[in-house]
């Protein structure tokens, strides 16, 4: 009896959170907990790609900037000019890349298998960015997507498949709110915002489409600096996402929902691209960075010293960590649907690291008493029974005080990836520890030392 009645409770506590219905209102929508699985995951793989990945020159916004003479990036301008100017006959236009956007060699296994090996937990494929070509064949992208134009495949079907098949990566889809030249965002532009012929006629059914068909557990909106909230009913559109839509109990989103928003209404809060907070803050949180540092986009004419060393990696990834923030690692594949190999050395030594360190990272909390050394290299995570102390340094004599670890709590101290006894004491302002011998092999960019208190 005792049992049934359990049961009968248990049942009733999930009827209960079933049927939460958030109003289409920040105070209601901004009420919702986030998923737990995000939090956990703590690590993502960016994936940029789409018709900009013909000409992989510059940037992503290769279309915006080759057309508008006014941007603030008048270098892009003039560079693009006389890129168009040597290669392409007069009069080429932006659509013209689409024929030979054939993406011969994509292949979504392969994608799936290098996220898999980076150690991330959730990934991130732009299906449409703001010059509004969609990878898969959009009801309200005509002609404009590629299913009819280019590879002549699906490619976030292919992608979504690949990811679920092969397990323990939660897929995640970027979309772009507004698209630089589409007629109908032009005319409500013109209109001031006024009109939302273009959200009500594109942006709002497309979205829905992209979920309702691929069912992603994140939803990465961009695009929406243009205005407000109120244009892009953003709103109603989150009320439908967390009430009705088929992801609506593990559905994460973030903040780009309007310029009123940013930081301030959403999911987690992802800031300026690149976000690097100085202080902790009171709300989950994302970086979202680029291996490239000058492009989210593959670049041809990338040179070595513009992408990030592993070492510069783990840095980002170590204080994005320890404030309590999410992980998200951008890599460009180029126009053939490859992950270029140096991008796949990176993930792969991500990979490598987290292998052996990533007890410290997935699932990790925020150590409330200090995040971070003085001299920013050293850092902190707790979880159950332990503090994690991960530092950049292997000091030469082999001695290191971790001056945010208390002496008096520690019953042990453990290194992760190694099986020889650490030895501990007293600091002057903390708890010295022993390095072992070093490994090689094993010990690579950043070591961790878990205290056990």
């Amino acid at each position: 009896m005792r049992s049934s009645f359990l049961i009968l409770s248990i049942i009733n506590l999930l009827t209960i959170v079933h049927c939460v219905n958030y109003e289409p209102n920040w105070k209601s929508l901004d009420a919702r907990p986030l998923p737990e699985w995000y939090d956990r995951a703590k690590i993502g793989i960016f994936l940029h790609f789409g018709l900009f990945s013909e000409p992989s020159y510059v940037s992503e916004w290769f279309w915006d900037f080759w057309r508008d003479s006014s941007t603030p990036y008048v270098w892009q301008h003039t560079q693009l000019l006389r890129y168009m100017r040597d290669n392409f006959k007069p009069n080429f236009t932006y659509a013209e890349f689409g024929s030979n956007f054939r993406t011969e060699f994509f292949n979504a296994t392969q994608w799936a298998e290098i996220i898999k090996k980076s150690g991330a937990r959730y990934t991130v494929l732009t299906t449409k960015h703001h010059e509004g070509f969609t990878l898969w064949p959009s009801s309200y992208s005509f002609q404009w997507n590629s299913m009819a134009l280019g590879p002549k495949r699906d490619i976030v079907g292919e992608f979504s498949a690949a990811i679920r098949k092969i397990g323990n990566i939660h897929l995640g889809l970027y979309y772009s709110l507004f698209e630089w030249f589409h007629p109908l965002y032009l005319k409500d532009m013109e209109h001031n915002y006024t009109t939302h012929e273009y959200v009500r006629l594109k942006a709002r059914p497309e979205l829905e489409e992209l979920i309702n068909t691929y069912r992603p557990e994140l939803l990465w909106s961009d695009g929406d600096a243009v205005y407000n909230d109120t244009y892009w009913n953003s709103t109603d559109i989150l009320a439908w996402l967390y009430n009705d839509s088929p992801v609506k109990d593990v559905i994460v989103t973030n903040d780009r929902w309007g310029t009123n928003c940013h930081n301030k209404h959403g999911g987690f809060f992802d800031g300026p691209d690149r976000n690097n907070p100085d202080s902790l803050p009171k709300h989950k949180w994302e970086s979202a960075i680029s291996i490239d540092q000058v492009a989210w986009g593959y670049r041809r004419e990338a040179s070595l010293d513009q992408l990030l060393t592993i070492n510069e990696l783990i840095h980002q990834l170590l204080k994005t960590i320890s404030f309590g923030g999410n992980f998200l690692v951008n890599v460009g594949p180029n126009k053939d649907g490859r992950i270029m190999p140096i991008f796949e050395e990176r993930l792969s030594q991500l990979g490598e690291w987290l292998e052996i360190n990533g007890e410290a990272i997935y699932e990790s909390q925020i150590y409330e008493k200090c995040q971070m050394s003085k001299n920013n290299q050293t850092f902190y995570t707790k979880k159950n029974d332990g503090i994690y102390g991960i530092t950049l340094d292997w000091p030469n004599e082999g001695i290191m005080e971790f001056e945010c670890i208390d002496y008096d709590d520690v019953n042990q101290v453990t290194m992760l990836g190694s099986d020889e006894s650490i030895k501990f004491g007293p600091g002057s302002n903390g708890t010295l520890v022993k390095f072992p011998k070093w490994i090689p092999n094993t010990f690579k960019y950043a070591y961790t030392f878990k205290f056990h208190v």
